[in-house]
């Protein structure tokens, strides 16, 4: 069966397996502010103010992951009812790959911070912008399949997923280790390698995760 049909339902109900839920989706838009304030930093230095205050929260999606675990955990042990077991697993799955996507906001949030000045690549600045839009719209989309369950919204994700984000980003960082592509220093080459790798890792989860609401459960993560 595919993933979540009953996504709906359980964000109504009052279980902990819906609390769950809950807590995974706002882990998911938390992750999403995250990434948004850092490249606004990153590439315009705007908003350090939110960016520092964004830093302070970056804890709460490791809580949100052990959260989940305990509350799925603890629905099954007293409700002692597996009809919903898929549910249970797919969430366990899926909110892996919410932890990893903050994370690698988190890095570029680190990367925002600490890296003196804008990042501006002009020799690949639009397949980086490409990158950057492509990924924006991913969150802003995956979210919105999940929340309504939206099996087409995740097919269009999947389609064109490898030209738009991992040949782009694997021409930008293998081209940087083979000495094609310098930008001035070593550390703003460095930088650019690691925003790039950053951009391909976020999108690869959120693949992912889109993956849920179109595959069977033993084909999620995968092309189907």
């Amino acid at each position: 069966m595919t993933i979540i049909k009953d996504i709906i339902n359980l964000w109504k109900a009052e279980d902990l397996l819906s609390q769950a839920w809950n807590s995974s989706y706002e882990m998911m838009e938390l992750s999403r502010e995250i990434f948004n304030q850092a490249i606004q930093y990153l590439r315009h230095k705007e908003n350090i103010e939110t960016l520092k205050a964004l830093k302070k929260r970056d804890q709460e999606i490791n809580a949100f992951q052990q959260e989940v675990r305990r509350k799925v955990l603890t629905h099954y042990a007293i409700e002692q009812d597996t009809k919903d077991m898929v549910n249970g697993l797919i969430l366990i799955n899926m909110v892996v790959d919410i932890e990893r996507i903050g994370d690698y906001c988190k890095n570029i949030l680190d990367l925002a911070i600490n890296y003196p000045d804008q990042i501006i690549a002009e020799d690949i600045e639009n397949d980086l912008a490409i990158i950057e839009e492509e990924v924006k719209e991913r969150f802003d989309k995956t979210i919105e399949a999940i929340h309504t369950q939206d099996s087409d919204i995740a097919k269009s994700l999947m389609e064109g997923y490898r030209e738009q984000m991992t040949g782009k980003s694997d021409n930008i960082v293998n081209g940087i280790l083979r000495g094609d592509l310098e930008f001035g220093s070593t550390t703003k080459t460095s930088a650019i390698a690691l925003y790039a790798r950053y951009l391909k890792r976020i999108g690869a989860h959120l693949k992912n995760i889109t993956t849920t609401l179109v595959n069977p459960f033993d084909s999620i993560g995968y092309k189907k």
